[in-house]
């Protein structure tokens, strides 16, 4: 007995040693190996990233500063460090030593905490007692280049690699490319003299001031300079021949184009009390002859109305509303293999154009994003007549997708064919590069971002990828396409898209029956003022028989189809409910007794053959 005890202890502990050996020796030797199993790759650095890191020219060096004692109560924080941390080393073991990691602890009153200070990091104040907290990432290169991440939020963890990537890019280039931006409206900015501030730019435009040097293209430049590799068209409204004729050679001559043109433009303000007319067509854009010259044209007059991506907006008395031309746009609206776009979430319009291609262009029309099988057009100032409850009366769908954004590339001619020959211009291109967009609100704050103070600084949230649209538009047509392929991973959000179809589909139903309503009480107001002028004067306040029986048919007909709208709502609530009941059924009993039943069929077979053997 004593024998079998001191064999069993003797056992535990040779097996207690080759636990702690193993986990010594695994720690030493694959301290930097890791299995990636998350659907997106999530942990590891993105082929852009490698792209990036891989045309690193000369040495940079990454400062990480946080500050360790200060954080010693924000658990949650010191664990997005790490995490952070360890990143910022997966790109130092990329770079096989173009980059050279240092972390830095920026304790009070030490030339760490003055070194940090010298690069312009953020500190922020973590207690009463006045300790300040540095969170942040600096990087130089060879030429005394410096960028900085002022301090990394846990917040924006799904940005964290393209933040850190896009720092390694600015580094690396030598000089930053140029980019023309023309605009009808105030989008980069400008002393407000009615409410005596400065208004700030659109953050859309604040973020490719970051990676080019944005230039200023008036509306009556009569050319577009060469050192400009891509010109970005903001509501290009009322340009005159001069400077349509400077936007069609810059296209010819192999110049990027990306235009934003709009049939309303919300974001164009105009007086109040205008003519609804006047003011709609002055808050429309296009490009004159341009666009048919490239093979497409805007719908005039139209936007689009879409049942199936309309946003929900307040209506009247407050209650919520979907409105068929503000449109919310998922992965099914755009076209997965375009590297702008492909792995982007969600987009948001206002009021958006359509786009079609001209029969005879000669020209590659390529559709971007595309409206859903639920849409059909709206003529522009049925948005100036009343509210989105209106626009959904007597709306039908076509069952046609319509085409919102495209690329134009190619064979194209000049738009004014006799001024090219007469100024030796260029008549026609084998390579135009277009990028057209018919909606302009779609890059305004309101309808993609929120900005917020953090700690006196100004941080935009986004919760559309609208920006990431526009940065990866201008980056693509500039020629720089690594930083898409790290930015696209997304938020990685998973809606619950069967939920999602059953309550459009019960929607649709909702609307045609409420669409019926109307139509069946317009006939009857029209029969009542058609008996109405039937009857004498001296009758005028009573109500002859065929009004009763008419009156009488309405109100139970009203009653009936309310009765129809509640059955559809309650059926709606009922596929839901039990569809969740379905899903909770299969998460919580049923794959849990199958896994079981599978280990325990696999449990026996071993344990027969063990026996056998």
């Amino acid at each position: 007995m004593n024998e079998k005890l001191i064999y069993s202890g003797a056992g535990l502990a040779l097996m207690a040693v080759a636990f702690v050996m193993f986990i010594l020796i695994s720690n030493t030797l694959f301290s930097g190996v890791r299995l990636d199993l998350t659907e997106n790759n999530l942990y590891t650095l993105s082929p852009g990233t490698h792209e990036i890191i891989d045309s690193i020219d000369e040495p940079i060096n990454f400062y990480f500063f946080f500050s360790d004692q200060a954080s010693a109560d924000l658990t949650a924080l010191r664990s997005y460090a790490t995490r952070v941390r360890e990143l910022l080393e997966e790109y130092e073991v990329r770079a096989r030593g173009k980059i050279l990691l240092s972390v830095v602890d920026p304790e009070p009153f030490s030339d760490a905490e003055d070194q940090a200070a010298g690069f312009g990091l953020q500190s922020v104040p973590v207690n009463n007692a006045g300790d300040e907290l540095y969170f942040g990432l600096a990087g130089t290169n060879s030429t005394d280049g410096q960028e900085i991440i002022g301090f990394f939020q846990p917040d924006k963890e799904e940005f964290l690699e393209y933040e850190i990537s896009k720092l390694v890019q600015t580094l690396n280039q030598v000089e930053r490319p140029t980019v023309g931006l023309l605009s009808s409206m105030v989008v980069r900015g400008d002393f407000n003299m009615q409410t005596m501030q400065q208004s700030p730019p659109w953050v859309v435009v604040g973020q490719i001031e970051q990676m080019f040097d944005v230039e200023t293209v008036p509306s009556t430049a009569t050319e577009v300079p060469d050192h400009i590799e891509t010109l970005v068209l903001i509501h290009p409204k009322g340009l005159m021949e001069d400077a349509l004729y400077a936007i069609d050679q810059f296209a010819l001559r192999g110049g990027r184009i990306v235009a934003f043109i709009d049939p309303v433009a919300e974001m164009d303000a105009q007086a109040p009390g205008a003519n609804p007319m006047t003011q709609l067509q002055s808050q429309a854009s296009d490009l004159g002859p341009l666009l048919a010259a490239w093979g497409a044209e805007l719908m005039p007059n139209t936007v689009l109305g879409d049942a199936q991506s309309a946003l929900t907006v307040g209506g009247q008395g407050g209650q919520p509303v979907r409105h068929l031309a503000i449109l919310g746009f998922g992965q099914d609206n755009l076209a997965a293999n375009d590297v702008i776009i492909g792995n982007l979430e969600s987009l948001n319009f206002a009021s958006v154009g359509i786009i079609e291609p001209m029969a005879d262009a000669m020209t590659t029309f390529t559709p971007l994003i595309h409206s859903s099988e639920y849409a059909a057009p709206l003529q522009s100032f049925q948005l100036m007549l009343g509210g989105p409850e209106e626009l959904q009366q007597g709306f039908s769908p076509t069952g046609e997708r319509y085409v919102v954004a495209a690329r134009l590339s190619g064979q194209a001619s000049s738009a004014y064919p006799d001024r090219a020959s007469e100024e030796d211009g260029l008549a026609e291109t084998s390579d135009l590069n277009v990028l057209l967009v018919a909606d302009t609100d779609f890059l305004s704050d309101r309808l993609w971002v929120q900005v917020r103070n953090f700690f006196g600084t100004q941080v935009a949230s986004p919760f559309a990828d609208n920006g990431d649209f526009f940065s990866n538009a201008v980056e693509n047509m500039t020629g720089s396409s690594a930083l898409i392929r790290v930015r696209s991973r997304g938020r990685f959000t998973r809606p619950f898209d069967v939920v999602q179809n059953l309550r459009r589909e019960a929607e649709a139903s909702y609307l045609a029956s409420a669409n019926d309503l109307q139509d069946r009480l317009a006939e009857t107001e029209s029969k009542l003022q058609t008996l109405q002028r039937e009857r004498t004067e001296q009758s005028v306040l009573l109500l002859s028989p065929e009004q009763e029986a008419e009156l009488v048919r309405f109100q139970d007909e009203k009653l009936r189809i309310r009765k129809e709208l509640r059955d559809v709502r309650h059926q709606l609530d009922k596929d839901i409910q039990a569809l969740g009941a379905t899903l909770k059924f299969a998460n919580v009993i049923l794959l849990p007794v199958l896994l079981t039943l599978i280990l325990m069929l696999a449990w026996r077979i071993w344990r027969g053959r063990s026996v056998d053997a």
